[in-house]
C-alpha cells in the first residue's frame, strides 16, 4: 500500500479544560515520525464562537507556531495545516508563516488551505464573510510572489504592495498547497491552482454548518476525485494531484481492532484515488497517544 497517512493532533472539544492540560506535542510527533506516520496535522481557529465551543466546537493551537515545535522534534514528518483559513490573513503575513515553517524544518510544510465558515470569527477578525471567496483568490495569487524571492507588485482589495520582496525563500519551490472545501470554486483552486484536495464527509446537517456541499460518504468522493481528474487533463495540467481525506471508525480507538476490515477499506480508499488519510484519537493524554500511534503504526503502516 503506498497510501501516506497524517495524524491529526486531537483537539480539546468543547470549552472546558485547555488543549495542552496533559498533551505533549513534541512527544506525539516524535511518537507519530516513529511510528511511520508521513505527516502532523494541526488547525486553525482563532477565536472561535463561545456558543460553537459550549455545543461542542473544538479549541485549537495556532498551526504554524505548533507545527515548526513539532518540526523541532522530528526530521522526516511532513507539516500539514489541516486547515489555515486563507481569507483570516493578509496574504503576506500567511506566506511569511508558511515560509518560515518549511525554511525552519528543511522543506517539510505543506499548506492545507480553506474558505472558512463561522460567522462569528469572521467578525472578530473584521474579515466581511461575503469577501471570502475573493480574498482566497487574492491569497493564491499572492503567496507564488512572496515564495519567489523577486521583487513584485500587487493592488489587493484591501492593501497595495509596491515594489516588495520576501526573503528567505522557502525550501520547496512551491510549498505545496491543498485547499479543502467540496464546493466547485474549492475543487476549481485545487485543480488550476494548488497541489491538492482535501474533500470534507459529513451528513446534511455539516453542509448547513460549514456552507460546502455534502460529500455523504467516500463512494461520493470517489466520484469527484474522477470529476476532478477529468477537470485536470482538460485544463491541461501535468502534474498530478494528491487527494486527503479523513478515515474515522469507533473501534479505531482500538488498532487491534477489526485490522482486517480497515485494511480492506484503507485499500479501497487508495484504489478510489485518494493518495493521503487523515486519522486521529479522541484523547490527548501522552500515555494513551503514545501506545495507539505505535499501535496503528504496526497494524497499519508497518514500515
Amino acid at each position: 500500500m503506498t497510501l501516506q497517512f497524517v495524524f491529526h493532533y486531537p483537539e480539546t472539544n468543547g470549552s472546558d479544560g485547555d488543549l495542552l492540560d496533559s498533551g505533549a506535542l513534541d512527544d506525539v510527533a516524535r511518537a507519530a515520525e516513529t511510528a511511520g506516520f508521513d505527516a502532523l496535522a494541526l488547525t486553525e481557529h482563532p477565536i472561535p464562537g463561545a456558543r460553537w465551543l459550549h455545543t461542542g466546537g473544538h479549541q485549537s493551537l495556532d498551526p504554524f507556531v505548533a507545527l515548526a515545535f513539532a518540526a523541532a522534534a522530528t526530521s522526516r514528518l511532513r507539516l500539514l495545516t489541516h486547515l489555515a483559513l486563507a481569507p483570516y490573513r493578509n496574504p503576506f503575513l500567511l506566506a511569511k508563516a508558511a515560509a518560515t515553517v518549511d525554511k525552519l524544518s528543511g522543506g517539510r510544510m505543506i499548506l492545507g488551505l480553506g474558505a472558512g465558515y463561522q460567522k462569528s470569527e469572521f467578525h472578530a477578525l473584521g474579515v466581511p464573510l461575503d469577501d471570502r471567496g475573493a480574498l482566497f483568490d487574492e491569497v493564491l495569487d499572492c503567496l507564488p510572489l512572496h515564495w519567489k524571492g523577486e521583487p513584485f507588485t500587487y493592488q489587493g482589495r484591501n492593501f497595495d504592495a509596491r515594489d516588495v520582496m520576501a526573503r528567505p525563500k522557502p525550501v520547496q519551490d512551491p510549498i505545496p498547497i491543498w485547499i479543502g472545501g467540496n464546493s466547485k470554486a474549492a475543487r476549481r483552486r485545487a485543480v488550476e491552482r494548488a497541489q491538492g484536495w482535501m474533500p470534507m464527509i459529513g451528513p446534511p446537517e455539516l453542509a448547513r454548518t460549514t456552507q460546502t456541499p455534502t460529500l455523504a460518504n467516500f463512494d461520493d468522493v470517489a466520484v469527484a476525485i474522477r470529476e476532478m481528474q477529468d477537470e485536470a487533463e482538460a485544463f491541461g495540467r501535468t502534474e498530478p494531484l494528491d487527494f486527503l481525506s479523513s478515515y474515522s471508525d469507533s473501534t479505531l480507538t482500538d488498532p487491534t481492532v477489526d485490522v482486517e476490515r480497515h485494511r480492506t477499506r484503507l485499500g479501497e480508499l487508495e484504489a478510489a484515488g485518494l493518495t493521503w488519510v487523515i486519522v486521529t484519537h479522541p484523547r490527548c493524554e501522552p500515555a494513551v497517544l503514545l501506545d495507539w500511534l505505535a499501535a496503528f503504526g504496526s497494524e497499519y503502516i508497518g514500515r
